[in-house]
């Protein structure tokens, strides 16, 4: 009956249950919780079952496109959503909607989102989980696996400037730790000490490569003594266990910043998303992860101890049911999307309101004799004292003062919270001035040259540019570029990358020629709600002098 059970996995109604002997696998530690509170998770894991079953018909039907399922997976996302408090952060991939569900998203802008309405998260643009909402304290990912993870070095940064005593938690996947930017975003955080919870959803598998043919360490927690941090590895299908993990290392983590890596060992019992099937799984391996099914467990427990009947089930069932049909009513009453092309374009960028102040206030204020990088540093140090949460980051930009000695003097004036030398890691550092930007906190970013953002290309090009036009957030990071030719630096330290961005709608390419561009463009840059490349040529530094306003 197991392997029957899993065969249907996604249309196993409550009669089928009723008809099944399962005996249960999963041992549980309610640790003092009460039977509202078991009843409360039982609710919370149950409807993401009963959505991904109906989001799987609609599939066969053709009402949606494509599907994730989570389904075996659902105590990860679920019990560590409930575990945190509903202000803390969230960064979840394609398996995660138990965190959607638990954050209480309305059903009918999930449903709008899955089904390409206008009223979805992303305005019918998407489908997939490629969306966030501030108002839920959820990030989602891009495809491109990682990014997300330096993201949330960026929301604990903000915690930890903010003072405030918060944790965020980011998933990945055992495939997605075989990116550099899994190592990037570790390291930062452990150098840092930020309060991050890197949660590992070890499946078995990247799509159809196992573990094996990803990576040779044993456990995924061995990671993390290379970084300096903690690791604990657990039973990703028992709910309670997921649960009173993520709330213990929460509790610690918010009196003691520090990251750690999480591993909840799981399998999905559907393909990597349903195209794909399953036909790599041995039937083995399946039906011994079947009998380990988190919703099936939890409700035996549950009925074991009295606190649950078949009765109760079936009027829970019921309730989520009508909920959910509810939901999908409304989302079929709406109109097909249609294009619109003026709400496409206005939506590439955030509108920037500060208007025009370099003209009107070049004309009246007194001008001095500036270099052109010494017009960079008096704009970054105006920008430093108008925006007093706005955050420098770079390699060797404190004390060093940068390569260019343009960030010279800053760190002194503004500390190290404000003025950042970074690990050498581009990428995980455009992500965190994605996730200060997130909790409206402004960055600058210093490549260290022009040439080493290629490093932070995905992040730049995929994450920064598109996230306004995707879910409404925007990117309030400028990158300063030290760009160009002519001091003889050979190609990866003189390459003019310039036409690397400007094909690219959501970012904006600035290029000052002259002293008093340099200071009044960086300035607009900063103020500008979207993300900015503000390339500096090499040469101009010190051998170009200008009559540039004192006054901002």
């Amino acid at each position: 009956m197991i392997c029957s059970i899993n065969r249907n996995f996604a249309s196993i109604s409550i009669l089928m249950y009723k008809q099944v002997d399962f005996n249960r696998v999963i041992e549980y530690d309610r640790r003092g919780l009460k039977e509202d509170a078991l009843l409360d998770l039982y609710k919370a894991i149950l409807k993401p079952r009963m959505i991904e079953e109906k989001m799987l018909s609609l599939l066969r039907q053709g009402k949606i496109s494509k599907w994730f399922a989570g389904i075996g997976q659902e105590a990860i996302a679920v019990g560590s959503a409930e575990a945190l408090e509903q202000d803390e952060y969230m960064l979840t991939m394609h398996r995660n909607l138990g965190v959607f569900t638990s954050r209480k998203v309305p059903l009918e802008r999930l449903f709008a989102q899955f089904q390409g309405k206008k009223t979805g998260f992303t305005k019918g643009r998407d489908r997939s989980f490629h969306f966030g909402s501030n108002e839920h304290k959820i990030v989602g990912m891009i495809s491109h696996l990682g990014p997300q993870l330096g993201v949330a070095d960026g929301l604990a940064l903000a915690h930890k400037l903010k003072k405030e005593q918060k944790v965020t938690l980011v998933f990945t996947g055992d495939g997605g730790t075989s990116e550099g930017d899994f190592h990037e975003a570790l390291n930062v955080a452990a150098v840092w000490n930020l309060p991050v919870i890197f949660l590992i959803e070890n499946n078995g598998y990247g799509l159809s490569t196992p573990n094996e043919e990803q990576f040779v360490a044993e456990h995924l927690i061995d990671k993390a003594i290379g970084y300096g941090m903690k690791g604990k590895r657990i039973d990703g299908n028992n709910l309670l266990e997921v649960y009173h993990t993520v709330k213990d290392l929460a509790g610690d983590m918010r009196k003691d910043p520090k990251p750690v890596i999480l591993e909840c060992m799981t399998f999905r019992m559907r393909g990597h998303e349903e195209a794909s099937g399953t036909k790599y799984v041995p039937e083995k391996l399946m039906e011994e992860w079947a009998k380990k099914d988190p919703v099936l467990n939890y409700e035996t427990f549950l009925k074991e101890e009295k606190h649950l009947d078949d009765k109760k089930i079936e009027d829970i069932r019921a309730e989520i049911k009508e909920e959910i049909e509810n939901a999908l009513k409304k989302v079929y009453a709406e109109d097909k999307i249609k294009a619109d092309m003026s709400l496409e374009l206005s939506d590439v960028y955030r509108p920037s309101n500060y208007g025009s102040p370099i003209e009107a206030i070049a004309e009246k204020g007194k001008k001095s004799k500036k270099k052109f990088i010494n017009a960079i540093t008096d704009a970054l140090d105006m920008a430093m004292m108008k925006f007093q949460s706005m955050i420098l980051m770079g390699q060797d930009i404190a004390e060093y003062g940068g390569v260019f000695k343009v960030t010279k003097g800053l760190v002194e004036k503004y500390g190290r919270d404000r003025v950042r030398n970074t690990p050498l890691c581009e990428s995980a550092i455009i992500g965190t001035g994605l996730g200060l930007s997130i909790r409206g906190i402004k960055s600058v970013v210093e490549m260290q040259f022009a040439d080493f953002v290629s490093s932070g290309f995905t992040q730049t090009v995929n994450n920064l540019a598109k996230i306004h036009y995707r879910w409404d957030q925007n990117a309030d990071v400028v990158i300063r570029m030290p760009t160009g030719a002519g001091v003889s630096a050979g190609p990866f330290h003189s390459q003019s990358d310039e036409a690397w961005f400007y094909h690219t709608p959501g970012l904006k390419v600035v290029y000052p020629s002259n002293p008093e561009d340099a200071k009044g463009l960086l300035l607009a840059a900063i103020e500008d709600p979207n993300p900015v490349m503000y390339f500096e040529h090499k040469v101009m530094y010190r051998s170009i002098t200008g009559e540039v306003p004192d006054d901002y």
